[in-house]
Order: structure tokens, then C-alpha cells, then sequence
């Protein structure tokens, strides 16, 4: 056997040959002035720039952020996915994104709490930033919460996907829009009805868009709670990141008693969301990822309470 080895002698030219071998040049003349007050700005140049825009802004921006809860972790540090934008008038040529970046910096070093009070604050400081008269924030984040089996109280984590959009309006206030979508199990009352045993089930996502209204004390009551609650408790079964048999017994069981359609879904969850006293208008949405089909399932419901008369 031969144990030679061979090596290879590469002669490397230094770090500065190597970029100009792959096209790296010198720098060129510099002639233009590089004191921010002398540059020019064209952002903010101000003539007939035809149409006024409804949104200018930044977004797919990811920081870092805390969010709270009532249930456990009652504190947890997440990622948001945010949108910040603004109006523009038409004598106005674009708007000044680093001041939306500045500011979610800034934020951030104070220990950005992504509650509803703080997230007005920000919209609003925006506005005023920007020199504009409305701003909107926009804000996606997965919610953490822990979720033990029914019988064997083994805890896991289970999350929902939160949304919010928070408008600003000089003369009209706020506006306040939150979202959450939560997975669910339905079990088939179809098959539970025809079939001499056993009914086919799914793996179901709800989803609820609400407007919330102006005096919701979030210190009071934990929306997102709220929310995650009127979906799971009118599902056939909850979904639970730990279970040993005694607890999937008791959930394949509890599915097979509360058997649940799309249209079942969403009209139990409208009808929680309709009982919410800071619920103002919402729409619910269901969709089943079917197990023998090859399709899915979907229902939805739009609902503003404005439209009914309390008896």
C-alpha cells in the first residue's frame, strides 16, 4: 500500500491581486460633495408629480419584538414581520425611508412591547416623523402557548400566526384591525352520519380578521386569548403538541362527539366573536385540509355588527 501523500503547492497572489483578478478596479474620481446638507435630495422635491398615493413605505422588515400574554409564557421574545407605509400628496415626490427604519430602531433599543397601546404610539410618532398627515403600521408574528395533554398534563408549545394593522388619520384617529389564525381538528358529521364505523378528520385552520373597538382595554382582557379560544373551543378537538395514549384517547373521543363542518365552524366562532363586546365587525374564515379528498374545504362569514338590532 502506498502511503505517499501528495500535496499541492498553489501559489496565491496577495488578497488585492486576487479581487482585481476577478474585476475588482480603483476608485474613481470623486466630485460629488459628500456633506449631507450640500447633497442633493430628490425625495423630497416638492412639484406637480401628478397623483396623490394612498401608500409609500417599506416592508418584508423582521426585528426582533416582546410580546405578552395572559396564558403561559407570559412574556416571549418573537420575530415581527412589519409593513410601515404613508399617504403622499402629489406635489411630493417620495417620502423619507429611513426614517421608518430609525424609528423601529429606536424602538427596539427601549425594548419594543408589541401591544396595542405602544403600536398606536408608533403609528402616530410616524405620522409626525414623515411630515404626513396619516401612517400605517402593519405587523405579522407567530404567538407562542403552552398547551399540556388532557390527561397526562405534559406541556408543549402550540402557536398561532397574530396580525395587526394600525391606522393613523390626523382627523379621523385610530383604526384598529387584528388577526389570528389558529389549526384545529374537525371530524367529518357526513361520514360520522353514514358510515357503521369510525368518520374521517382534518387538520382545520380558522381565521378571524376583527375590528376592534376604540375604548378595548387590552389591559383588561388578552384579545389574542380571546381569539385562540372562540376557535378551539368550537372544534371538534384541540391540537396538542404532547400525547401519550390516555390523552389521545380522550381526543380522538371528544372529536368523534363534536363533529364539525366549515359551516359549522365559522358560524360557532361568528357567533363568540358576535357575544365580544369590542368585537365591532369581524370576517371568520375555515379551511379544512380534507383526508380522502383530494381537495379542501372553505367557509367564511362577514359580520358588522352594526348591521343588527339587539333584541
Amino acid at each position: 500500500m502506498n502511503n505517499t501523500q501528495t500535496s499541492l503547492n498553489v501559489n496565491l497572489p496577495n488578497k488585492e491581486k486576487r479581487h482585481q483578478l476577478f474585476g475588482s478596479v480603483a476608485p474613481g474620481p470623486r466630485t460629488k460633495p459628500t456633506e449631507k446638507e450640500k447633497m442633493a435630495d430628490l425625495q423630497n422635491a416638492k412639484k406637480d408629480f401628478l397623483f396623490d398615493l394612498d401608500q409609500v413605505g417599506i416592508t418584508n422588515v423582521k426585528y426582533p419584538i416582546t410580546v405578552e400574554s395572559n396564558i403561559a409564557p407570559f412574556s416571549q421574545s418573537t420575530i415581527g414581520t412589519f409593513t410601515f407605509s404613508s399617504s403622499i400628496k402629489k406635489n411630493s415626490k417620495g417620502t423619507n425611508m429611513s426614517r421608518f427604519m430609525e424609528q423601529l430602531n429606536m424602538y427596539h433599543q427601549n425594548g419594543f412591547v408589541a401591544n396595542l397601546s405602544t403600536l398606536k404610539a408608533f403609528t402616530k410618532e410616524l405620522a409626525i416623523r414623515l411630515n404626513q398627515d396619516d401612517a400605517e403600521l402593519q405587523l405579522t408574528f407567530p404567538w407562542f402557548y403552552e398547551r399540556t395533554g388532557p390527561q397526562s398534563a405534559i406541556p408543549g408549545m402550540n402557536h398561532a400566526t397574530i396580525s395587526l394593522k394600525i391606522t393613523y388619520d390626523m382627523e379621523k384617529g385610530f383604526t384598529v384591525r387584528t388577526s389570528l389564525s389558529a389549526l384545529i381538528t374537525t371530524l367529518c358529521p357526513c361520514s360520522k352520519e353514514i358510515s357503521e364505523y369510525s368518520a374521517h378528520n382534518q387538520r382545520g385552520s380558522v381565521s378571524m380578521d376583527v375590528s376592534i373597538s376604540d375604548d378595548f382595554d387590552e389591559e383588561k382582557v388578552d384579545w389574542k386569548e380571546m381569539l385562540l379560544e372562540a376557535a378551539e373551543s368550537n372544534a371538534s378537538a384541540r391540537l396538542h403538541p404532547v400525547l401519550k395514549r390516555t390523552d389521545e384517547k380522550i381526543v380522538t373521543e371528544k372529536a368523534y362527539e363534536n363533529p364539525r363542518f366549515v359551516e359549522d365552524m365559522v358560524r360557532l366562532v361568528a357567533a363568540d366573536l358576535f357575544e365580544m363586546p369590542f368585537v365591532t365587525k369581524f370576517k371568520v374564515s375555515c379551511r379544512n385540509e380534507e383526508s380522502i379528498h383530494m381537495h379542501d374545504a372553505l367557509a367564511s362569514v362577514t359580520i358588522d355588527k352594526m348591521d343588527y338590532t339587539t333584541q
